[in-house]
């Protein structure tokens, strides 16, 4: 029975499976599709990020950089644009410094 994984994998992944001995079956994705499984591989390599131990979260966080540069790439933003977009969210939103956690908000009655 085979095993179904129905994800994006980098380039060589296929001829390393292959080379294991095992057959595999892989399809070209469109540009929408491929934008898409982006998205999703984003998604699971945050995912593992977010859940690594501290040895292997420099790993985990190249693999996410990884599909935040393919995203990137496909979508023709720069880094500098996403330089330009941080550093204006600093200046309005502040940064993580502080380590600040919010626990709750209401609303103010005394208008």
């Amino acid at each position: 029975m085979p095993q179904e994984y129905n994800k994006l994998v980098r380039d060589r992944i296929p001829e390393i499976i292959r080379k294991s001995g095992l057959d595999c079956e892989t399809i070209t994705l469109s540009e929408t599709e491929y934008r898409q499984a982006l998205r999703e591989k984003l998604i699971e390599e945050a995912q593992e990020a977010a859940t690594a131990s501290n040895a292997d979260l420099a790993i985990e966080i190249a693999d996410l950089l990884e599909v935040v540069d393919a995203l990137l790439k496909s979508y023709g933003i720069s880094h500098n644009q996403i330089t330009l977009e941080r550093d204006q969210k600093c200046a309005t939103k502040g940064d993580f410094e502080q380590k600040i956690m919010l626990l709750w908000t209401k609303e103010n009655n005394t208008k």
